[in-house]
Order: structure tokens, then sequence, then C-alpha cells
């Protein structure tokens, strides 16, 4: 049998770069260097793999194949290309298995020259037009050359199936062209190649991308008309394709008239409700999904737990833990790094401090979640001592995340030392970063610092630096640089109403009400809407939502009662909280009776609502204000009572007269 030449080429290892002093002869076998040390081990090498190749039948392609797939697979595509050409060299004729291969070797060394010259081969060889050949020419032509070129030998190739069209629209896919790759299977469906399961979900899997609801219910249409709208498959593909473009209401009935589903299909729905909020039916669906007999995966149990990562559900949470250790589900670092996430956001501190105690294999999402919990319920200093025993782990590598965890709890600890050597090891810092590091500056009362460092960052363009720089204002009510910040914020944000009431509240604090009038009416005039105060307290799986002042509630008056009661017997015992609101973003509050806030008319309720002795949970959209932070104190120690109040800002856990956060919010 006549061997096919194969002339002189230049090549190189998968893991080297090309250099002018190396050639790679497929004739020869070896590797030529100037070096001697390493022509005298290449020779050893020849040798041996001339014996090995001695062995082989001639006649036995199978072996040949499988020894150059042992190469791949092994990472030495060198190797591969030196088995085919010794191959050739002994007469053995490459077949439809051995071509795919090589050139797939020749890929990942990255070679285009050899690629074509291989591709001659499987002219010449009469191979070019088989599945697995033209598949992997498709692949290195698109990888080393052009996706376009890819194109070109598809379109000039006979007749084929949907699997070469479904490889070249994936591969544009990844080639961040996915309108592309959507055009390319409408071609092929006007050329009448067969429209398969695999075809329609990739061109739906494009449409996801593009987010085009318009596209996607087109290709709908399609499944409708190829009988494949119920494969499950394309059902997937479809759910997920509705949810990326936004549209909750398609997705669900798509999922509820698939005649089966998988866990796959349950977790996309599932996940698509928590994300977006439904965390009612997120659970409701994940009850009804263990009712059909279907056993949740790691995946499904990480895509449910944000649900119940608040205060309102951590019964919830506590009972899909029970159900993950009744289960026997695979407990991994990520579903327990979940799980431990979940506790933290739903008030139960002590929960995921037991946890993160018992984990056998702690990552550094464990210890990144661990920190920023302590530090949320104020209990930086603990933060702190975590980070530093985290650092005496030589297997951990510390990102920005965990360092901002860490400026974050030394914030909270004020230690401003230690913040300040966690911000330097950052490189480069953020925009959030810096901001941590503002923030520790000015809770600490070192304004002066603060601002010097916002100048030397040039970040006063950005309004939550001014954010944080105003917090440490209201901690140390520095009222005329709290005025400056305010107005800063105005100007960066002319738009937010916020930053407008809080001028106001400062306008009345200071009994310039010719200036409130005026704020307000600038509000007004602007169509501004300032965000309303609301807290909810959850009471037998239902969720009790209280505005201020509000009476709309069934038990109003025995809840105003209870709260009548309470403030008479703090003032009978000397204690009267001071109601400043010169620096608090809600307007309503300032103008509204203390005990008819939001957050107090929710701990009322669950005051008269629930046993005596147990946790009270109550979380409010914005921040406490420091009337009632005082009042639920004193509380806490009247009452006999732990109270758990959350706010956007952090947890205040009250008890026996003290908050966690230690008055520094």
């Amino acid at each position: 049998m006549n061997v096919l030449p194969l002339p002189r080429i230049h090549g190189f290892f998968p893991t080297e770069k090309p250099k002018p002093t190396q050639v790679y002869n497929l004739h020869s076998c070896h590797v030529l260097r100037k070096s001697k040390t390493k022509t005298r081990s290449t020779a050893e090498f020849s040798l041996a793999a001339h014996q090995s190749f001695d062995e082989i039948p001639v006649s036995d392609t199978f072996a040949w194949n499988n020894l150059i797939q042992t190469h791949l697979a092994t990472g030495h595509s060198h190797l591969s290309l030196s088995t085919y050409h010794q191959m050739l060299l002994r007469g053995v004729r490459p077949d439809r298995h051995t071509l795919p291969r090589v050139l797939a070797a020749s890929r990942l060394s990255r070679h285009l020259f050899l690629a074509k010259q291989l591709h001659a081969h499987a002219l010449k060889l009469g191979l070019s037009q088989d599945q697995y050949v033209l598949t992997a020419l498709l692949q290195i032509y698109a990888h080393l050359d052009n996706i376009d070129t890819a194109k070109w030998l598809l379109v000039k190739s006979p007749p084929k199936d949907s699997v070469s069209w479904t490889l070249l629209a994936r591969l544009y896919i990844r080639k961040e062209k996915p309108a592309l790759a959507i055009d390319l299977f409408h071609q092929m469906r006007s050329l009448g190649a067969q429209i398969d399961s695999v075809a329609l979900a990739t061109a739906i899997g494009a449409t996801a991308t593009l987010k085009s609801l318009k596209r996607g219910k087109n290709l709908h249409q399609i499944a409708r008309k190829c009988e494949l709208e119920f494969d499950m498959l394309v059902g997937n593909s479809l759910l997920k394709m509705y949810i990326e473009c936004g549209s909750i209401q398609y997705a669900r009935a798509t999922f509820d008239r698939m005649p089966s589903k998988d866990v796959i299909s349950w977790t996309t729905i599932i996940r698509a409700y928590v994300t977006k909020g439904g965390y009612n039916e997120g659970l409701k669906l994940f009850r009804q999904m263990i009712m059909n007999g279907l056993k949740p995966d790691p995946v499904s149990i990480s895509s449910l737990l944000p649900a119940c990562a608040r205060i309102t559900a951590a019964k919830q949470g506590k009972e899909i833990h029970g159900y993950l250790l009744k289960s026997g589900i695979d407990l991994n670092v990520t579903v327990l790094n979940a799980v431990m996430d979940m506790y933290v956001k739903s008030g139960c501190i002590k929960s995921a401090s037991r946890m993160f105690q018992r984990l056998k294999y702690k990552d550094v999402v464990s210890w990144t979640v661990m920190i920023m919990g302590y530090s949320l319920y104020g209990r930086g200093e603990l933060g702190v001592d975590l980070f530093r025993e985290m650092e005496k782990e030589s297997s951990i590598q510390i990102d920005e995340i965990t360092y901002a965890a860490a400026l974050h709890a030394c914030t909270t600890a004020r230690k401003v030392e230690d913040g300040k050597l966690y911000f330097n090891c950052i490189n480069p810092p953020k925009v959030a970063h810096c901001t941590l590091k503002v923030a520790l500056l000015a809770t600490s009362g070192m304004f002066d610092e603060a601002m010097l460092f916002i100048q030397e960052q040039n970040i006063e363009r950005h309004a939550d630096v001014h954010r944080a720089l105003l917090d440490g204002c209201r901690i140390h009510q520095n009222k005329k640089l709290g005025k400056r910040v305010i107005e800063q914020l105005c100007e960066l944000e002319p738009l937010n109403a916020e930053n407008y009431v809080l001028l106001s509240n400062w306008y009345a604090d200071n009994s310039r009400w010719d200036m409130v009038n005026k704020v307000k009416g600038t509000i007004r005039d602007m169509g501004l809407k300032p965000k309303k105060a609301y807290s909810w307290i959850e009471l037998r799986n239902k969720v009790h939502v209280f505005g201020t002042g509000d009476v709309s509630h069934p038990r109003s008056e025995r809840i105003y009662w209870e709260l009548q009661c309470l403030m008479k017997k703090m003032e009978d015992e000397g204690h009267k909280p001071n109601p400043n609101y010169s620096l608090h973003d809600v307007d309503e509050e300032r103008e509204c009776v203390e005990f008819g806030h939001s957050e107090m008319l929710a701990l009322s309720f669950g005051l008269i609502s629930t046993q005596a002795g147990s946790t009270i949970r109550v979380t409010k959209n914005l921040r406490v204000c420091r009337f009632c932070h005082e009042s639920a104190k004193a509380i806490s120690r009247m009452v006999g009572r732990e109270i758990i109040l959350k706010d956007p800002n952090r947890f205040h856990h009250f008890h026996n007269g003290l908050c966690s956060c230690t008055d520094v919010w």
C-alpha cells in the first residue's frame, strides 16, 4: 500500500510556544534541539517508541487508534501525532476513527498548518465527508482559523444531518454570536435538514442568550410543528429561555403543560420564582416536587435556600435543613455553605455558627459567610478573630470578597488599624472596597482622614461613598458635616427622593420650617415618591405587614393598647427615648407619633400573639430610627424576650435591654 507523504511541519508541544530552534518532523519522529542533553533524551524516547510500534500488527488499525486515543486522553497530543506518522510509515491505512483523533491532537497543539495537511489526508482517503471527520474539521477550523471558514466547509459539503449544523451553531454561541446561531438554524431548516431535539434546544439556548422573547416564541411554534415541544430537552430549554427573557408567566405555562418533568425542570422554575422574590411559590413548588416522587439534588436545594434566607422564613429553612439530613442528599460544601448562609440571613446566627464549627472541610466561601454573618449581627470582633484564624490556613486562597467581609467586620468592631491593613492587601481596590474604608473611618469618628482618603482615591462622584460618610455623621451626631454630605448627595442623585427627605428632616430638626416646605415642594414638583416604611412579621405561616400609623389590622386596637402600656411603663421607669430625626431618611416617621412606627406595631403584634418567652422576629424595609431602637431595647428587658429586628443594614438582636449592634448602625 502507498504511504501518504507528509512534508516537514513546524510544531510544538501543547504547553510550549513555538521556538525558532525547534523543528518537529513527523518523518524523523523526534524533536531536534540545539541542546545536546535534550537531543539525547529525545533519542532515547524515540528508540523506546519504535520498539513499542514494532509490537503492533500492521493490519490492526484498532490498536493504532487506541494508542493515539490514549496519548490524547493523557494530554500528550504530540505523541498522538508521532504515532499517526508511524502508522503511515508502516503502511497502515487510517480509517474514520483515526483522523478525528489526530485532528483533535492538532487542534490541542494549535497548529493550523498541520490541520490543513490532515484535511488533505482526509480528502485523499475519501473520508472528508464522514460525519466524525467533518465534525473534527469544523471544530479545528472554528478554533484555529475562523468560524466562517468552518461554515464554508459545512455549506460546501454534501447533504448532511443536523449534527454538523448543531455543532457549528454551538461554536457560534461559544464565540458570543448567538444571532448567527439562530440564523444558521433557520438556514438548516430551509435546506431540508432533519430537525432533532438537540438542534432545536441549541437554537432556543441562543435565543435565551439574546433575551429575545419574539424569537423564542417563534422557535416554540417550530417545536410544536416538529412535535418536539414536550421533549424533555426542548421543554427545559423553552423553560429557561422564557425565564431569561423575563417572562415568568410563559415559563410557568410551559412548565404546567409539560407531561413529564425531571429535576432540572423543577429546579429551573423554582429558581426563577425565588430570584424574582416569589419565595412562597418557590417553597410550594418544592413541596410539590417531593410529593411527585422526585428527589431534589444539591442544585435544587441551593436554588431554594435563598427563599428561606429571610427572618420570616426561618421555620421553613430549618425544615429544609432537616429534610436534607433525613433524605441522604449529598451534602457537599456548596450546599452546606448555602444552608449556613440561609441561617445567617434568617436571623439564626447561633445555628450558622454551630454549622460552621462542624464543617469538616471549609472553603473560602464558608469563612466569608461566617465572617460577614458575625459583622451583620454587630459582632465584628468575632468576625475579625475568625479572619485571623483563616489566615493561618495555608490551603485557603483569600479573595477580594473575603477581604471586603473582613473590612466590614473591622467597621462594626471599629478596629481601624486592622481595617487599614486588610485594605492594603487588596490590589487594586475597587470603589466598593474604598467605600468600606470610608465607613470604617467615619464610624470611628475620623472624618478628616475619611475626607482626605476620598480625595486621594478620587471617588467623590460615587453616592455610596457619601452615604458611608453620612452613616458616621449619624452615629456621632455630626450635623454640620452631615448637611454638607446630604447636599452633595442631592447633586449626585437629583432624582433620588430619599436624599431630599434627608435634607427636609435636617431642616425640621433645626426648626427651619420654611426650608422644609421648600424641599417638600421640590419633591412634589419633580414628581418624586419617597419610599414608605413597612415592617412585617410572620405568625402561623401568614405574613402580617404594617405601615407607619397603620390602623388597618383587625387587632389594631389591641396592638396600640399594648404599645401605650409599654410606653407608660418606660416613662414610669424614667426611660425616655431620644426622637432625633435630623439625619433620618424616612419622612413620615418624623411626623408620626413615635409608637406608631411600623416596626413598633409589628413588635406589639408579636407580643400579643405569641407565647411568653418566645423570640420575636421583625423585618423593616428602611433604617430603624433611634426612638424605636431605644424603645426595643427597653421592651426586651421589660418583657424578658429576645427581639430580632432586621433593617437593610444589619440585624439588631435585642436582649435584656441591650442590642447586638452596640448602638452603631
